[in-house]
């Protein structure tokens, strides 16, 4: 059994409201950055003294990676739900507002924008509280700067998130030192993207390839490449994309994982192929630290075991695939069907499709605890990698390097088969361009990927049109009117909402 990470206790809040409240964390620390002692609390006045204060300022940004509104109902609503290959779920009553975001026809007070914003401020506020205050400790050097090194990774993170999603945002580098610091405008999202590299670059540079068992799941060297590259995609960068994935694939540290299903149960978590998992654990004797809600919001619908049943696959998904495509009956429950776990899904109930990426076998559910609460979320996988870098080879003319990463993903969707998913082998710049794409749809379905995908490239209106997807609007998602409040109006708002 995995090692868990302690239960962060600070409220939900927004960049503004929530700056100034008080650092309070466990008491306790343990042998692992994931362990927790749920009982105690320091407040900010007495802590930032010594090592142990750094370590669980460090663990405590960890922990809230987790949280509801990184994990579960605003990642889905702002980062799932509007592409083409995931529709609400659950009964047709429930949580109605998903369908806002599906037709995009969602208004800037809708709830879901505020608790996503306010769960990446989150992060970046503490974040920003280790960067301000670890400096000054008097600890072991090494560690000091991995630390630094860590806060660095989560906090261009969540700034990619944030401004994926909504362009311009206000970018906080420090903790406020007053209430006279806390309305700041939004900045340009070229600058905000610079911010990002720079924390990812000065990250690479000192985090280390690997962990010993302990730290496993801290951020590595490999997961700053990595998120740098796609960072860098993002912005068409493609000879840095091109540069960063290639020294990621040069370092030996990862390789794919050989069986697709497989990839995603708990047995297999923090696998080869993980580059960056968000580390979730069911622990018997800590119900407080057992709170991750991201399986159990997209489980199956009406089963012990299973879940809510939101973000389900579409019939558009699911008729997409290749023939003979494994990892179709691989990220798809089908109604009817009897999972590899053994699993039989009932034929009939509220949705005909469940992600089966995100589920967790129903004997593993603990009666008092949330369904799938030691489901660890993928966020980075040696996979992507390997298309991010076909992309930029392809775009840089190096066709044959394209191919050859381009390969090396469908051969291992392929297997042992000789008669499924050949080899692409177009030569034509557009035409191998369209494969890698397709490609990316299909390695990495319902892992959040997809909407943002078709909109950096260039393809909103063709694929989510018919959806009712606006150019010169849709490209981002309103600003929560609780921040442009919160701000004194300092915030604008974005055009068309």
């Amino acid at each position: 059994m995995k090692n868990i990470d302690f239960k962060t206790r600070l409220g939900r809040f927004g960049v503004y409201a929530g700056l100034a409240s008080l650092l309070l964390l466990p008491s306790a620390c343990q042998d692992s950055f994931l362990d927790t002692d749920p009982q105690g609390q320091q407040s900010g006045d007495v802590f930032w003294q010594n090592e142990g204060d750094a370590t669980k300022a460090v663990n405590a940004m960890y922990a809230n990676l987790r949280s509801f509104g990184n994990t579960a109902f605003g990642a889905i609503a702002v980062e799932s739900v509007g592409s083409d290959e995931t529709e609400k779920g659950s009964s047709a009553s429930d949580a109605t507002f998903f369908n806002t975001y599906d037709n995009f026809s969602v208004g800037s007070t809708e709830g879901q924008l505020g608790a996503f914003w306010s769960a990446q401020y989150q992060n970046i506020n503490y974040a920003n509280q280790v960067l301000d205050n670890v400096p000054a400790i008097e600890m072991t050097a090494a560690l000091k700067d991995r630390y630094l090194a860590e806060a660095k990774f989560i906090r261009a993170y969540s700034y990619f998130r944030l401004v994926r999603a909504f362009g311009d945002i206000p970018l906080r580098l420090t903790v406020p030192a007053g209430t006279e610091e806390y309305n700041i405008p939004r900045t340009p999202k070229a600058e905000v993207y610079a911010a990002i590299e720079k924390d990812l670059t000065e990250a690479a540079a000192v985090l280390p390839a690997t962990y010993g068992a302990t730290d496993l799941g801290r951020v590595t060297k490999g997961a700053a490449l990595s998120l740098h590259a796609k960072v860098s995609m993002y912005q068409q960068k493609w000879q840095q994309v091109y540069d960063l994935t290639s020294q990621v694939m040069a370092s030996g540290q990862y390789s794919l994982f050989p069986n697709y299903e497989q990839l995603f149960r708990i047995q297999n978590e923090n696998s080869s192929e993980s580059i960056f998992e968000i580390q979730n654990e069911l622990v018997l004797e800590n119900k407080d630290a057992s709170n991750s809600q991201y399986s159990q919001v997209q489980g199956v619908r009406g089963v012990v075991g299973g879940g809510w049943g939101f973000n389900v696959p579409t019939k558009e998904l699911a008729a997409s695939y290749e023939t003979g495509d494994p990892r179709r009956d691989a990220t798809i429950i089908f109604r009817g069907e009897t999972t590899p776990e053994g699993d039989a899904i009932a034929a009939t109930g509220d949705n005909t499709m469940y992600n089966q990426k995100s589920y967790v076998p129903f004997n593993l559910f603990v009666s008092g605890f949330n369904e799938g609460a030691q489901q660890n979320v993928r966020v980075i996988r040696y996979a992507d990698v390997l298309l991010m870098n076909a992309e930029a080879a392809n775009e840089l003319g190096k066709t044959t390097e394209a191919l050859a990463s381009l390969e090396l993903v469908r051969a291992r969707a392929r297997g042992t088969s000789a008669t499924i998913l050949p080899k692409v082998t177009t030569a034509e710049k557009t035409a191998l361009q369209r494969a890698i794409w397709r490609e990316r749809q299909f390695e990495l379905a319902l892992e959040y990927d997809r909407y943002f995908d078709v909109i950096r490239q260039g393809r909103g209106t063709e694929v989510f049109g018919p959806k009712g997807w606006q150019a010169n609007k849709n490209e981002v998602w309103p600003i929560p009117q609780t921040e442009i409040d919160l701000s004194g109006g300092v915030l604008t708002q974005n055009a068309g909402y």
